[in-house]
């Protein structure tokens, strides 16, 4: 592909092409308008999107399948020798950059993949924001599974197998419940055997970026385009909050289970920043979704209002049935009732003992 790009870049232009082809893309909207945009593509210009869209998935199949493996090997490997070396922590930058511009280049695909009709450009600002909400998100996730790893080396493999066997079933038991057929358009040389293998590599792939990182483009099985195009906050907000709580959780187990290979560490200290850098991520995320997203003119609602909604949703779960409300009350009031009967009782009894000593004396 490389070759075949650089080769298409420096003849372009020199042989005029046969034919070209008519692409329409809408504007953002302005002012409630919104105009189409009709543009010649010409067959090396085509050749070369398609090259570049298949570089973005080569960069993030090699950070999530490669770079992020090794980056949490080499940072393992560092606390137990208690020895960082200048190649060693060179490859473990160079690992951290690969890991955050494919999680960076998952978020630009997923946005051009829900908004294919409109004509999308990504500003310097969202770059900003996307690279500094992955850098903390995937640095604060590496350092938990490593610290936890290196006190209970034998309880992260289930940590590890429930988080992954969880993502990767999930797309296939929300396509079993739609009750959808199996999907048969996704390449027309290949056999259901075929497709299904395809559709198990992709699902893996899902399930590798999800154990260190928010997938932006949701896998579904059931759509033609195999990705759920629909903004759904509320799976987002459960996804960073179940995960801020198995951070915690594991870093707890670190800090009961510790060797004394942290013993000129502050771990309380150490606990602190990492949570503290997860809730950064939280925060730059945010930041870019309310703020810096290219296509946040078309949202149904801002991530404020989703993240608003989700919040009453959990409390109204949380809270308890309005019928054990008005039970309790109940019962109170007859406790309360009983009690003023009792002591009513108790006083007129007080009272009638005079009478009957005089009575007596009579």
């Amino acid at each position: 592909r490389c070759v075949e790009v650089f080769y298409i870049y420096f003849h372009a232009g020199r042989v005029e092409e046969p034919y070209v082809s008519i692409t329409k893309k809408r504007q953002m909207p302005k002012d409630g308008y919104s105009e189409e945009i009709e543009k010649e593509v010409g067959q090396a210009e085509g050749k070369l999107c398609t090259h570049r869209s298949a570089f973005s998935r080569a960069s993030v199949i090699q950070a999530f399948l490669g770079s992020a493996p090794q980056l949490t090997l080499q940072l393992y490997i560092c606390v137990l020798q208690q020895e960082i070396t200048a190649a060693r922590s060179i490859f473990m930058v160079l690992s951290l950059l690969s890991i955050v511009y494919g999680a960076l280049r998952c978020n630009i695909l997923a946005i051009k993949i829900k908004y294919d009709d409109y004509d999308v450009s990504v500003k310097p600002a969202a770059y900003l924001c996307i690279f500094l909400w992955r850098s903390f998100e995937i640095a604060t996730r590496v350092t938990v599974l490593v610290l936890f790893s290196s006190v209970l080396q034998i309880w992260i493999l289930p940590v590890v197998l429930v988080n992954f066997f969880g993502f990767f079933f999930y797309p296939w038991i929300l396509f079993w419940q739609s009750k959808s057929p199996f999907p048969e358009n996704i390449e027309k040389a290949l056999s259901r055997v075929g497709t299904t293998i395809v559709l198990c590599l992709l699902t893996f792939l899902y399930a590798g970026i999800n154990m260190f990182c928010w997938s932006a483009v949701q896998v579904k099985l059931n759509d033609p385009d195999l990705i759920n195009k629909s903004q759904n906050w509320y799976r987002l907000t459960v996804y960073y909050m179940l995960r801020f709580i198995e951070n915690a959780f594991l870093l707890l187990m670190w800090y009961i289970y510790k060797t004394d290979i942290y013993l000129y560490v502050c771990a309380p200290l150490l606990v602190l920043q990492v949570l503290i850098g997860y809730c950064m991520a939280v925060l730059f995320m945010l930041v870019f979704y309310q703020f810096c997203h290219p296509c946040k003119k078309l949202f149904s609602s801002s991530i404020s209002e989703g993240l608003l909604s989700c919040f009453k949703f959990l409390c109204f779960m949380c809270k308890p049935p309005k019928s054990t409300v008005l039970m309790d009350k109940a019962e109170v009031k007859s406790e309360n009732t009983d009690e003023a009967w009792s002591s009513s009782k108790t006083i007129d009894s007080q009272k009638g003992n005079p009478h009957q000593s005089v009575s007596s004396n009579a």
